[in-house]
């Protein structure tokens, strides 16, 4: 074993040194985030360059979001198999390298490959579930705390990010602004990646294959599969942001059909990204007491109850109580698939694992938001498209209880507590 993973579990897990990880890790994701961002920001300025309708400008987001997907399951087999660090450093360069070629793009199509390529699948798709993977190996006692604070990094993008990308946008326009944004990334987030330069102990040095990871116990069994257990949480991830993105997606739109004007609807969007962020580190301390699979179960419980809400109450006060009461309801949902896959799946195929899920949580997102509005066009209410919604949302509730069912009876709490 090299000096790099001569340290013993006990000596590095909970440690100083993994919280100082957990630091540079949330610096990394709200950095990094910012390719999921910037482009809903510039579209409306890069649809008045190219000359083209709304639909062809959302095309560089289209391609962005599945780039994000594909490229979270790319990164998360290199990191389990390198360490975080490499696919990080590739990720800013190419981060870089997206936001260059952005500025430099003669067409729409070039923008859009710039966008979904490298800015999406090969950047920002690192900055997100592959470090949620690798925080989980650093922590137990406080693994979803841990995992729930790393995530909040996308949240924080989306916060902090808009009003920076809108104001650069205003004074030196869109090109520029994309330049300023790949040289901010490659600053800032290069010198982070060396804080995470040390592997876990708990995987395999990189290139041995056949050598035995160290573990500091066996994933739990719920009688299945690894295929079978993964397909379901598949499933689950997609189902649950189906019924996530009514709301997400549809409230700005909801409330102008309403009379109440767009941007209360935007006010409450914001409402929502912000009690996401404390729905998802209060998540992870509850994540610390009783599971992932319980959290995922009240998580996805409290959402459906949310969703009922939005039924029958459509005044302006009712709108912006019940958005505060989704966003607190459902933030903590996705990160709870992170926490589940290390309770029972073996770490070093955390990052992959990891991965697909999050592939399936926003195709979830991308599939709602198109469903939603078929759903209106062919009813001309927005009731029926968040009844859509809860009936997405009990097929999540569905499978998440049947796989604690399976379970057993025992208490179902993290690993090495």
């Amino acid at each position: 074993m090299t000096t790099e993973h001569a340290a013993t579990p006990r000596s590095v897990i909970d440690s100083p040194a993994a919280w100082w990880r957990l630091v540079a890790s949330l610096a990394i994701a709200t950095l990094g985030g910012v390719g999921m961002w910037s482009v809903v920001v510039a579209l409306p300025a890069v649809q008045a360059e190219f000359g083209v309708d709304r639909g062809s400008a959302s095309l560089p987001y289209t391609l962005t979001m599945v780039g994000f997907g594909f490229g979270g399951i790319l990164m998360g087999r290199l990191s389990d198999r390198y360490g975080i660090a490499r696919p990080l450093a590739g990720a800013t360069l190419a981060l870089a390298a997206g936001y260059a070629l952005a500025d430099m793009a003669p067409t729409l199509l070039t923008y859009a490959l710039a966008q979904g390529l490298l800015i999406g699948a090969l950047g920002s798709s690192a900055t997100f579930g592959p470090l949620l993977a690798d925080v989980s190996h650093w922590f137990e006692r406080r693994r979803g705390l841990a995992v729930a604070i790393t995530a909040s990094g996308n949240y924080l993008a989306g916060t902090v990010w808009p009003p920076i990308v809108q104001h650069l946008i205003e004074t030196i326009g869109w090109r520029a602004t994309h330049v300023a944004i790949g040289a901010v990334c490659l600053i800032a987030m290069l010198p982070l990646t060396l804080v995470l330069r040390r592997r876990s102990p708990y995987l395999r040095p990189a290139g041995a294959r056949d050598a035995a990871p160290v573990t500091s116990s066996a994933p739990r069994s719920l009688g299945l599969s690894p295929s079978a257990l993964q397909a379901l949480l598949v499933i689950a991830g997609l189902a649950c942001c189906v019924a996530m993105s009514m709301p997400q997606v549809h409230i700005v739109a909801y409330c102008g059909d309403l009379g109440y004007g767009p941007a209360a609807g935007a006010q409450m969007l914001s409402l929502m990204l912000g009690f996401g962020i404390v729905s998802r580190l209060l998540s992870g301390w509850i994540a610390d007491h009783i599971g992932g699979l319980r959290t995922l179960l009240l998580g996805s419980a409290l959402q459906g109850v949310a969703l009922v809400l939005y039924v029958p109450f459509d005044g302006l006060a009712s709108l912006y109580l019940i958005s505060a009461l989704f966003g607190l309801f459902q933030g903590g949902i996705v990160p709870s698939y992170a926490i589940i896959v290390r309770e029972y799946f073996a770490p070093h195929e955390a990052g992959a694992r990891v991965g697909w899920v999050v592939m399936a949580t926003l195709f979830g997102m991308a599939l709602g938001g198109w469903l939603s509005g078929e759903v209106f066009d062919l009813t001309g209410s927005y009731r029926a498209a968040f009844l859509n919604g809860i009936a997405w949302n009990v097929l999540n509730l569905t499978i998440v209880a049947w796989l604690l069912l399976r379970s057993g009876s025992s208490r179902a709490a993290p690993a090495g507590a």
